[in-house]
């Protein structure tokens, strides 16, 4: 089980690209890596895997020096205790499922019984003696997965592990993903295009560009940011944790608590007490300078405004809100900010007209 931060310095150079990071993640959860193609997504992931080689690199995973140039240390790939996913799951044709796992328990010596809680984990056991052309994208994906962890590995490396899955299938996995987030206790660090898998998954992101950190940072924190250009999604929003504190079974409701209140969504069957990340939308979040009567807005929230920036075209002004110990954002028209004569620290009441779950 990682107990210490990763840290990761590193610096790569190409003809025409250069990767240059300098990062502290944390030692459990999911990090995600977002960026556009070409930002150096999977070069990192290559570099901390040792399957590419910084000429300027100190990499330090659960107090494991793996890379440090200035002290000559470099460890080889197969010495690394890691586990790599990639988009393809690159399973051995010739073995069945079971074959595939005991081949990733070589790397560390396992036995047998180092199987069982992944087999567990990821709901594999009615496939262990089917050969990769009898599984499905997602069946693939999972067994993958498990493979990777039978090496008991200290990180574990995923490149984009839905890409190559349509739809339905990504549907079918993620959940067993978010097992892996809640029950593992090894860092994740997991690449990806979707702002939604990001949403769902992550607990800590890192934006890249150009090969370089645009920025580094808690999940909630970092998305609720408004002098980022780029963070995931294609519409600027905050994510909120919480728990079911309620359900309406009449008018088919669930009342999720956060740290700033309560905010009544569609009812996802969830029990009471069950955790819930819900997403959002700046354009979704209008504001109040007084509580507003009779409205048909359920969700109403005392908020903040911490800072205002402007919105991607000159009519427009993004605002972050703190609601508690929360942030929310809201896209209102410059014309708005100017006629409520809005201003950081100002008390305003935040009207949230829609909010999804994301996990």
């Amino acid at each position: 089980m990682s107990a210490l931060p990763l840290s990761i310095r590193l610096r790569l150079a190409r003809a025409q690209f250069t990767l240059d990071v300098d990062l502290q993640l944390p030692a459990h959860g999911v990090t995600a890596l977002f960026g556009p193609s070409g930002s150096g997504k999977t070069t990192l992931l290559r570099c901390v895997a040792g399957l590419e080689r910084a000429a300027e690199a100190r990499i330090v995973i659960d107090g494991q020096t793996w890379q440090d140039d200035a002290a000559g240390i470099f460890v080889p790939p197969h010495r690394r205790r890691l586990g790599y996913v990639f988009q393809e799951a690159s399973l051995f044709d010739h073995l069945d499922v079971r074959g595939n796992l005991e081949f990733g328990l070589r790397r560390c010596g396992g036995t047998s019984a180092t199987l069982d809680p992944m087999i567990e984990l990821l709901g594999i056991a009615a496939l262990l003696g089917r050969r990769p052309a009898q599984l499905s994208g997602g069946e693939r994906q999972r067994v993958a997965i498990a493979r990777a962890l039978a090496t008991q590995p200290r990180i574990l490396l995923l490149d984009e592990p839905l890409a190559a899955i349509d739809f339905a299938r990504r549907r079918e996995i993620l959940p067993w993903l978010d097992r892996l987030r809640d029950e593992l206790r090894i860092p994740m660090l997991y690449v990806t295009h979707s702002g939604d898998e990001v949403a769902r998954l992550a607990s800590h992101l890192v934006l890249l560009a150009a090969g370089q950190v645009t920025a580094a940072g808690p999940l909630a924190e970092t998305l609720a940011r408004i002098d980022l250009p780029g963070v995931p999604g294609q519409e600027a929003g905050a994510l909120l944790h919480g728990t079911v504190g309620e359900r309406d079974t009449r008018w088919n409701l669930a009342g999720v608590d956060f740290a700033g209140g309560r905010l009544w969504i569609a009812d996802p069957g969830l029990p009471v007490g069950h955790a819930a990340r819900v997403r959002v939308l700046a354009r979704d979040v209008s504001l109040a300078l007084a509580p507003p009567e009779r409205s048909s807005i359920q969700n109403l929230l005392p908020c903040t405004v911490r800072a205002i920036a402007t919105g991607a075209h000159p009519s427009q002004a993004l605002l972050q809100l703190a609601c508690g110990d929360a942030l929310l954002l809201a896209r209102i028209t410059a014309r708005a900010v100017d006629q409520l004569a809005l201003a950081p620290g100002q008390a305003v009441w935040a009207q949230v007209k829609s909010a999804a779950l994301v996990a």
